[in-house]
């Protein structure tokens, strides 16, 4: 339901299926048609897969095809998908190994998924993160989720619903108690959705609705559709004025040497920071020791996060969502003695209101002509006035 609402938000399901042929896995295709119940109408996909006559909803009581997750990591690593995507699928895959290992009293690497380890599941995953790419997602925010009850068969056995791998990754999560005797969250949904939320999580900014639509699931109620609702919107711009939402992670550190900070400041950068600082600071004990304070965008969290904990001694890791204003940029390139130089202007309300040679090119400049740094950025202002 969750790729069937968003083709149904304008994703090609020709388009969606070309790309994600690079798995380079067994034959399928996927059928998109319009479907109306209970007064409601959306799109409902469907995985055909050769020498099967009958669709797959990603349920329990399917027979399916055993993959580990090495396997399956192994496919999206070896396709052509972007960076981003095979990041996000993974993380989507390892989170629901994850949950699958706990309820099992196993450990990951001998999990072999019942449910996703079938192609039409891999396709709805993948599928999903691709799909949210080619909407250009920046942001997700999901609702309270709605939780039907029963029993379900599956490999295991009957299991009770939710099933457990389903409350494992939903431990947290407002849900809604439902009065319909089905699996209406899934393991698979509820691993996309979660890894979502924390991986692309909601903007704070106001927002305009630019389309909404309904996912249609296969399985039919009495008193209500089995839809999922997807709406995409816009975050609305004030003026000419650039306003987004970023993530501040802050550590305190007091037993890291000084140059081992140095070199965490410059990999923080070099992996997508939008900006790192340090401020001296007195800590317990009378210590003296460092802020660091590093702002990125919430795509880039677990990378950073990571670069963090591995190069620095920290226990823990404060962070939070921040708007910012930001000026529109742009570069115009101008003529010195000593080559060209990019100033960068900085506009406000239509106004540039601030510029400033780019401080790479004048140190390229200056070594080459051996000069100061400092000549070579008077002479750029000097040339863009």
């Amino acid at each position: 339901m969750i790729l069937s609402s968003l083709c149904a938000l304008g994703v090609s399901h020709k388009e969606l299926q070309r790309k994600l042929g690079s798995l380079k896995a067994e034959p399928f295709e996927l059928k998109v048609k319009a479907v109306s119940d209970h007064g409601f109408s959306g799109k409902q996909l469907s995985v055909k897969i050769p020498h099967t006559h009958h669709h797959h909803d990603h349920h329990h009581c399917h027979e399916h095809h055993h993959r580990g997750l090495g396997d399956i990591l192994s496919m999206i690593r070896k396709s052509t998908l972007s960076p981003w995507v095979k990041d996000l699928s993974a993380k989507v895959f390892e989170r629901l190994g994850k949950a699958e290992a706990k309820v099992h009293g196993t450990t990951i690497d001998k999990i072999h998924f019942h449910e996703v380890g079938a192609l039409d599941s891999i396709v709805d995953i993948v599928g999903s993160c691709l799909a949210l790419e080619m909407l250009n997602v920046k942001s997700i925010s999901v609702g309270p989720l709605p939780l039907g009850y029963g029993t379900v068969q599956c490999a295991h056995g009957i299991l009770p619903l939710p099933a457990p791998a389903t409350v494992e990754l939903l431990k947290g999560y407002p849900v809604i108690q439902i009065d319909e005797p089905f699996e209406t969250v899934t393991p698979t949904g509820a691993a996309l959705l979660m890894t979502w939320q924390d991986i692309i999580p909601a903007l704070a900014n106001p927002m305009t609705i630019l389309k909404t639509a309904l996912g249609f699931g296969h399985h039919s109620f009495n008193n209500r559709p089995n839809t999922l609702r997807a709406t995409l919107l816009k975050t609305l711009k004030a003026d000419d004025s650039s306003h987004d939402e970023c993530l501040v992670l802050e550590c305190n550190l007091d037993d890291t040497i000084p140059e081992l900070i140095g070199s965490l400041v410059h990999k923080l950068m070099e992996n997508g920071a939008l900006d790192t600082f340090t401020i001296p600071i007195q800590m317990k004990k009378q210590r003296p020791g460092t802020l660091l304070t590093v702002l990125c965008k919430p795509c880039d969290r677990d990378k950073l996060i990571e670069i963090i904990f591995t190069e620095t001694t920290t226990f823990g890791i404060r962070e939070h969502l921040t708007n910012r204003t930001v000026l529109e940029r742009r570069h115009v390139e101008v003529k010195t003695p000593y080559g060209k130089i990019r100033i960068k202007i900085g506009t406000w309300k239509g106004r540039d209101i601030t510029f400033s040679p780019e401080h790479a090119d004048c140190v390229k400049c200056a070594g080459k002509h051996k000069v100061a740094v400092r000549t070579v950025y008077e002479k750029a202002l000097h040339s863009f006035r």
